[in-house]
């Protein structure tokens, strides 16, 4: 990859009607530890899954908030094993893997971190961690895709803090609004990452799947064992669209 702060394009990969990036976890977090080192205007990393594929597809006006990323970097073993049916290679790099290796390995715990969502408790788990001296947080409020108002005051704070790296932890399409509304300050700068759940695993509040399931593509049944009143829904009615959407795009690449 060239490392001047732009998605390396050979790489790409077409996929369900949206341009991944094609970076596994190692090139993915090389790239965005050169972004931000530079002095270059906000840019954004989102990393859709299934759920956000089909919420996509039931959404499409969605799609600008992907269009509009720097990185678009897969979440999910479904996807990447579907992607191999096409002998398309798309490789995972998930949020938590990547927000997990940026704390452990790039983020110096003295510089500013500015963090969207989650609470105090959280905030102050994930300090204590990592140890970190200058969180800037900002707790955003429930119901926020249905609150213009707050997603702007989200992206005003954010904007204002002099971070490498902004983690926007609010689930989709929260999130991704949030980063849209970032990038068009024109003094924002750093790098934005929407990796969701990252915040629950990074803090401890919720534990994370072992390795070897989510090597397997099990990290699904993991947290439906572990919070079914929350994720039932997600994985046993909503998530398995993905594969009639799967369908239904592989005819028209084939037609």
């Amino acid at each position: 990859m060239a490392f001047d702060g732009i998605a390396q394009t050979s790489r790409s990969v077409e996929f369900l009607d949206l341009q991944f990036s094609g970076l596994d976890i190692d090139a993915a977090v090389d790239a965005v530890a050169v972004r931000a080192s530079l002095n270059l205007p906000f840019a954004y990393v989102a990393t859709p899954n299934v759920d956000h594929i089909v919420g996509l597809a039931n959404e499409p006006a969605r799609r600008a908030l992907y269009d509009r990323a720097w990185l678009l970097l897969n979440d999910s073993r479904i996807l990447e094993k579907l992607a191999k049916r096409v002998d398309r290679a798309l490789p995972v790099a998930t949020g938590a893997d990547l927000a997990e290796s940026l704390l452990d390995s790039v983020i110096d715990r003295h510089e500013p971190v500015t963090i969207i969502g989650g609470d105090r408790d959280q905030i102050e788990a994930l300090k204590d961690r990592y140890r970190l001296t200058d969180v800037r947080w900002h707790k955003a409020p429930m119901g926020l895709r249905n609150k213009p108002e707050a997603i702007v005051a989200a992206a005003g704070f954010a904007a204002q803090q002099p971070s490498r790296f902004t983690f926007i932890c609010v689930g989709a399409p929260q999130q991704e609004l949030i980063a849209y509304a970032l990038s068009q300050h024109p003094d924002a700068r750093g790098v934005g990452l929407c990796v969701g759940a990252a915040l629950d695993f990074l803090s401890g509040r919720t534990k994370r799947a072992p390795a070897w399931m989510r090597r397997a593509g099990l990290e699904w049944l993991h947290r439906l064992v572990s919070e079914p009143a929350r994720m039932w829904k997600r994985y046993l009615v909503t998530g398995p669209k993905v594969f009639s959407l799967f369908a239904a795009w592989r005819a028209s690449i084939a037609a």
